[in-house]
């Protein structure tokens, strides 16, 4: 899984910054949110405020029809909408006067700024006259549209060149367009040789590093941001996803702390939570979030953030809490991918599969990610009706072309290889793309790719030391619980096994369609064996 980023983010207004790991987020004695104006409390309290029940089983064991089910989902986007948007109402009669004098102010701001201090023929920021929500959400498009028609008039805008670097890394990121990665190192090159001390350029190119997962790179990028600029906000968390990425988890917690000392915020606090999430603390995780999710005011931010607590969610098996979070960040933008994947997932886990593969067919067709493939694969395979068997290899195929095009683009795609051959395709190559991959970088995700290779290439005894150390850090994660379980079987430990496969089940019971199926399996293998 990769780290929970919003590389679109916008800057905001800076929040209170987080409490530390032991304080609780603000609450009331009631353990709501505090008071807020009318209309903002409806639309910034959590949708939910419990983990919600566990799916135990196949469909039929949660209680609902499909129909229902699928009622109950659509109930809870247009509930959330409804609320939203009386406080949207209201927000908007307060803010709409103060947005545009804030605008004529910063566009006057800019100008005069350049003028004096650069004189009229050396670039200029004037980026801050365009609404930095344009970059946002479902307006990504229309905000680089708008920025390339504003660069035509103001070529020499390096700050303008700089945001749309970055528009274009969201734009790939997000719609799973990897050919915007060379767009978006022409536009941050450009505003690097107009300007190349500028923080804003260099921060952009962290963060492009970052997409294409050169997380070295990444992170040096990040350092010369910000010795320009120590309060950059986005090279502050590309530094904190560099580090995270190359497995230096004691560094991106300090790295984070630092972050939320100096730019507290959505994009700040989401790393800071992921990073506990890693390191097995999910009560913090989830505090954080909710206060990220508090603090969130765009459709964007809400969106992205509810969409990270309902992948926490999905984590833990609290399925119906997770397809809330979910209908929250779809009220917010209805196309929000990750938020439609995670709610199809969701769906599958708790036994809707004909309404999950629905969803992830509708996914697939605007943005062909590996990860939607091999869920919407399996599931075909799992229903096994007549075509499906080739259906699901189809998918399967869609894989390797979304990678040969990431790795044309510039993006190291070895771990994405890794984990979708080895189940699903060239089993040698899946191996040959792990051990490369580990030698780039030592994450937990890493080491959990490096053993199931090595375990479906028959190495099972140098599978075992990577399978234990992709759990070492207490991470709660039940596909790497399953691949170690598997892995001891083999091994010849077969306590460790049941304790790990029983494991994998009682945190999320759902967490793959096949492995789930797999890890009953070898678990009644190994029961009828004491």
């Amino acid at each position: 899984m990769a780290p929970r980023t919003n590389d679109g983010e916008p800057e905001r207004e800076r929040p209170a910054s987080l409490p530390a790991d032991t304080a609780p987020v603000t609450e009331t004695a009631s353990g709501e949110a505090p008071e807020a104006a009318p209309g903002e409390a409806a639309e910034t309290a959590d949708a939910s405020d419990t983990e919600g029940s566990r799916a135990a089983g196949p469909a039929g064991e949660t209680g609902e029809t499909p129909e229902s089910a699928a009622d109950t989902d659509a109930d809870r986007v247009a509930a959330v909408r409804r609320v939203a948007a009386a406080g949207r109402r209201w927000r908007s009669v307060q803010l709409g006067a103060c947005a545009a004098m804030l605008a004529v102010g910063l566009t006057a701001g800019a100008i005069a700024l350049g003028a004096v201090r650069d004189g009229g023929a050396t670039p200029v920021a004037a980026a801050a006259a365009l609404s930095p929500g344009l970059l946002a959400g479902a307006d990504l498009n229309t905000g680089i549209a708008s920025l390339q028609a504003h660069l035509r008039d103001q070529p020499r805008d390096f700050g303008g060149w700089a945001t749309l670097g970055l528009a274009y890394v969201e734009q790939a990121r997000t719609q799973g367009d990897p050919s915007r990665y060379p767009q978006a190192e022409q536009a941050l090159d450009r505003s690097v040789a107009l300007r190349p001390d500028n923080d804003q350029a260099l921060a952009g190119r962290a963060a492009l590093a970052a997409a294409r997962h050169e997380f070295g790179a990444a992170l040096a990028h990040a350092d010369r941001a910000l010795k320009q600029n120590p309060y950059n906000e986005r090279a502050l968390c590309s530094r904190i996803d560099a580090l995270v990425e190359l497995g230096r988890y004691e560094e991106a917690s300090a790295a984070a702390r630092t972050a939320d000392e100096r730019r507290p915020g959505v994009p700040v606090f989401t790393r800071y939570a992921y990073v506990h999430e890693l390191r097995g603390d999910v009560t913090t995780a989830r505090r954080v979030l909710d206060q990220a999710l508090a603090a969130s005011t765009t459709p964007g931010d809400i969106a992205y953030v509810a969409t990270q607590l309902g992948q926490l969610a999905w984590n833990q098996g609290a399925y119906d809490t997770a397809l809330t979070h979910y209908a929250r960040a779809l009220a917010a933008d209805e196309n929000y991918l990750p938020a439609l994947e995670g709610r199809a997932r969701a769906q599958a886990a708790s036994g809707r599969r004909a309404e999950a593969i629905q969803g992830l067919e509708n996914v697939v067709a605007r943005f062909p990610l590996p990860g939607p493939l091999v869920e919407l694969g399996e599931l075909y395979e799992a229903r096994g009706g007549e075509g499906d068997a080739a259906k699901a290899e189809a998918q399967y195929r869609l894989v390797d072309a979304w990678t040969a095009l990431a790795r044309a683009n510039g993006v190291n795609a070895d771990l994405d290889t890794a984990l979708a051959a080895a189940d699903h395709g060239d089993k040698v190559a899946a191996l040959r793309a792990a051990r490369a991959e580990w030698d780039r970088r030592r994450t937990v995700h890493t080491a959990d790719a490096l053993a199931w290779a090595l375990h479906v290439n028959a190495k099972d005894d140098e599978a075992l030391p990577y399978a234990r150390q992709a759990t070492a850090t207490g991470y709660g994660n039940a596909a790497l619980l399953y691949h170690r379980g598997v892995i001891e079987r083999a091994t010849g430990h077969p306590d460790d096994a049941r304790t790990h496969l029983t494991a994998a089940l009682k945190l999320n019971p759902g967490f793959s369609v096949l492995g789930a199926r797999e890890a009953r399996a070898a678990l009644k293998t190994l029961e009828a064996a004491k």
